[in-house]
């Protein structure tokens, strides 16, 4: 089997990853949790999964009935390094909800176009209507972090990116959109654990770009940026929420209960929705980079 880009990704495993990330790697078994400041041992089981999620998935269901009947307007991003467990996570919100009234916005790089255009315009067009929920699949966050760690912005545009962010955030709040920003928190054994896992499958492999290979030299370059945007964009309107996302399965439940907690949509059930681990779910205080 060929390797995508030449089995860079495992290159950089053998040859460059720091001794502790590999020895992580090579030493944890199936279930293991790589990173060692994570607050749980082991990967939730799978059966307790499986039966919180499905109350969960209900839960889901009501809330979208609850916006499609009260015209509510939700927007919720996920942001996170490659691997951190968007995709994932996004499925998990929609899998049985109406494609009609929840919508998933992954864009590509902007076109000449839009590269002419103010910066927040294209991501516009994309922002719910009455009784839609929109799931953005990455955000005007590349800006801020991706975009500044790869250089394919200006510094006077990243500074202009943040003088503007919190006031847009606002007047979205303002006008009655519901926004909720979640970032994904991975560990660096976990996130190249996956990356790995992915370069050795023939069906993940689109899942893996250029970005991606690069990207694993620059986590501190990514930490910097990263710790720069919650500290100048966690605001009172549109707070950061972090989800530490070593275990997938404990990330998704947790993800979801952070909306459904805060929505008041028709005959919520808090005992399916369970409560919120706030050992692994917070604010940017807990953030692990």
């Amino acid at each position: 089997m060929t390797l995508p880009f030449d089995g860079a990704i495992s290159a950089f495993f053998h040859q460059t990853a720091p001794d502790a990330i590999r020895n992580a790697i090579l030493r944890g078994e199936k279930d293991d949790i790589l990173t060692a400041s994570y607050p749980h041992p082991e990967r939730l089981g799978k059966k307790v999964y499986k039966a919180e999620m499905a109350k969960l998935q209900v839960e889901m269901v009501k809330m979208q009935a609850w916006a499609k009947a009260s015209g509510a307007r939700v927007a919720i991003i996920l942001e996170g390094r490659d691997a951190a467990g968007k995709g994932g996570t996004i499925k998990s919100y929609t899998e049985n909800l109406n494609p009609r009234g929840a919508r998933v916005v992954a864009l590509a790089k902007p076109s000449d176009a839009e590269q002419t255009q103010w910066y927040f315009q294209r991501y516009i067009q994309h922002l719910p209507a009455a009784g839609e929920i929109v799931f953005f699949d990455r955000s005007w966050y590349n800006r801020a972090v991706v975009e500044h760690v790869f250089g394919f912005c200006a510094p006077e545009e990243r500074a202009r990116f943040f003088e503007q962010v919190n006031h847009f955030e606002d007047m979205l709040v303002d006008d009655g959109i519901r926004v909720f920003k979640i970032w994904l928190n991975v560990g660096r054994a976990e996130q190249l654990s996956r990356f790995l896992a992915r370069e050795q499958d023939p069906l993940k492999h689109w899942k893996l770009s250029w970005i991606d290979v690069e990207g694993l030299k620059r986590w501190d370059a990514y930490s910097a940026a990263i710790a720069e945007t919650f500290a100048r964009t966690h605001s009172v309107s549109a707070p950061w929420h972090v989800v530490r996302s070593d275990d997938k399965r404990r990330l998704r439940l947790n993800a979801m209960r952070l909306v459904l907690k805060a929505l008041p949509y028709t005959s919520k059930d808090a005992r399916a929705l369970g409560q919120i681990d706030t050992a692994i779910t917070g604010g940017p205080d807990i953030w692990d980079g």
